[in-house]
């Protein structure tokens, strides 16, 4: 019989960058979260049909600092993110924390 070499991501994440708690590992999953905050914004722009100039123009920032942000390339504040959503899109900005 031969054995499955398949992992689950948690797997593959700690076979290369080690167990939560490590740097290297951390590294990682915070990079996840910006990353992942930069999609949500992308694909909840395109959803509403907007540019990322006229995303920007509702926020009071500039293109380029969107297209920063949903590239991965800038940290988003929480305030700005919060202008992004409410103005932006006009919905609301809900933010949880898990322990």
């Amino acid at each position: 019989m031969k054995k499955s070499n398949t992992k689950t991501l948690e797997q593959f994440k700690e076979q290369h960058y080690g167990k939560k708690g490590t740097v290297k590992r951390d590294t990682l999953d915070a990079g996840y979260e910006t990353f992942r905050i930069g999609a949500l914004i992308q694909e909840a722009r395109i959803e509403k049909g907007m540019t990322q100039e006229e995303l920007a123009i509702k926020c009071g920032t500039t293109k380029s600092y969107i297209s920063r942000i949903e590239n991965n390339i800038k940290e988003v504040r929480i305030s700005t993110l919060q202008k992004i959503v409410e103005l932006g899109f006009g919905g609301k900005l809900q933010l949880s924390i898990k322990l």
